[in-house]
């Protein structure tokens, strides 16, 4: 395969790639999304295997090893997005991030120690000094992915014994320091590796940045996950475009660029949904503010309680009902039934609308996962921005499994989450939560809407308060 047809198949797999971006950026054109990212994906692979075997000579070995690669990984990628729950999807999210920067730091490696073999330079020449700098700070980028993403996979499965993997902050006193100690002397070790092509300085800078990866996601708490996520996808994406500059491969750099802006993009997004500042997330400089405020714990206060039946008759003589799902409703797996509610309640006659808050659940777009999975129509999903002048309106907001992301203590100078856009379910006229206990959410905080007295709490796992509602409908 000549040069050229590798640089135009790369253009045909890159087109794909923005038009995945284009098509995922609204739930109807998702679909059409996917499959350019697969398309993409695949001419992408399969141009890179033909490349590495004419590097190699066209060698039957090579082409076994590149093809054991290709089955091995796409079986393994198949089999854990078929078999995942959904609850589950947050932490394989950080799984393949992980294995994105441990790629990275991998053939960063590679190529520091065998340049010819990527034709960066003739054997036993030295690498160019531009080269030295992508490598290793690609590697760095790389192994901060990987040890910060390990991190987060732990947080997101929880209930692990170890520490480092349990999902409420930890800090200790010089902090910050130390990261910025550890990314300077990253820096440090970078300019070494750059001056003298020393392979010492080289695993230096890995190892800081295994280290930094650590240092920076323990201090986040659960509550900020989804920023977690985000930007650790971005900084998969700036791993990859480094190395792509170091192997002069255009695909490793316009696919790395794509998914480290769109991902930086994202957590932008996902900062100002959180009421958080950008800079501080990147840092690994906030979290854990808000539990360490409240102590975690709800007070003990009297609750206006109702049983399923009661939810359904309000529901049932209701003109519109907004239904705002959170990680409760993924937990219980809920969200078939919640769709059948919901066309039972449209049969009546209700209008029904869905409500989505920007970092619901666990990672960005997770409930948005959970209603497509079942078939939710896309015309009656809204998010926040679109939906919360509707909630003055409303009859009923019935409230699955959410906590945080409608708190009106958000409203409140001086509470921990001040300024976080919520959505503003406490302005409907009644309120029907449904919770397996009073416990307060990842943000540790107490809610003020459920002592509301237009409030009716439903105790109970999601799934089966929701399909008892729905006998009590028909």
């Amino acid at each position: 395969m000549s040069m050229n047809v590798v640089t135009l198949l790369y253009l045909i797999a890159s087109v794909c790639f923005i038009q995945s971006l284009k098509g995922l950026s609204h739930p109807t054109t998702s679909i059409r999304g996917n499959l350019f990212g697969m398309v993409g994906m695949a001419i992408a692979a399969f141009t890179t295997a033909a490349l590495i075997v004419k590097l190699a000579g066209d060698s039957a070995v090579g082409l076994g090893w590149v093809l054991l690669g290709l089955v091995v990984g796409g079986g393994f990628g198949a089999w854990k997005a078929k078999t995942v729950e959904m609850t589950k999807m947050p932490e394989l999210v950080a799984f393949f991030h992980s294995m994105i920067g441990l790629a990275a730091v991998a053939i960063a490696a590679a190529a520091a120690y065998e340049p010819w073999a990527f034709q960066i330079t003739a054997k036993g020449g030295q690498i160019p000094g531009g080269n030295r700098i992508e490598l290793a700070l690609g590697a760095f980028i790389g192994a901060v992915t990987f040890t910060g993403s390990v991190i987060a996979w732990g947080k997101l499965s929880g209930g692990s014994k170890f520490r480092l993997f349990q999902g409420a902050p930890v800090v200790f006193r010089g902090q910050h320091a130390l990261n910025a100690v550890l990314g300077l002397a990253a820096a440090f070790f970078v300019f070494g590796f750059w001056h003298s092509q020393s392979q010492m300085d080289f695993w230096i800078v890995v190892a800081l940045g295994f280290v930094l990866g650590v240092t920076l996601i323990i201090p986040i708490g659960g509550a900020d996950m989804p920023v977690v996520v985000s930007m650790l996808n971005s900084y998969s994406g700036w791993a990859a475009a480094g190395i792509g500059f170091s192997l002069n491969n255009s695909m490793l750099i316009i696919a790395g660029s794509l998914v480290g802006s769109s991902g930086a993009i994202l957590s932008y997004i996902m900062c100002k949904a959180m009421n958080r500042s950008f800079f501080s997330v990147i840092l690994g400089g906030f979290g854990g503010d808000a539990t360490a405020a409240t102590g975690g714990a709800a007070q003990q206060r009297n609750v206006k309680s109702g049983s399923a039946d009661d939810a359904a008759f309000v529901m049932g003589n209701a003109e519109s009902v907004i239904i705002v799902p959170g990680y409760g409703l993924a937990v219980a797996r809920a969200q078939h039934a919640v769709k059948e509610l919901a066309h039972k309640l449209h049969e009546k006659g209700v209008t029904v609308k869905y409500a989505i808050h920007p970092v619901a659940g666990r990672m960005p777009g997770h409930m948005n996962v959970l209603l497509a999975e079942a078939e939710v129509p896309y015309d009656q999903v809204f998010e926040m921005e679109d939906i919360n002048a509707e909630f003055g309106q409303a009859d009923v907001a019935i409230i699955l499994g959410a906590n945080d992301v409608v708190n009106p203590a958000a409203h409140v100078k001086g509470s921990p989450i001040y300024g976080m856009p919520i959505l503003e379910a406490y302005k409907a006229k009644t309120i029907i939560v449904n919770k397996r206990s009073m416990a307060a959410g990842y943000a540790g905080l107490d809610n003020e809407l459920f002592y509301m007295d237009k409030t009716m709490m439903v105790f109970g796992d999601a799934k089966k308060v929701v399909e008892d509602m729905l006998k009590a409908v028909e």
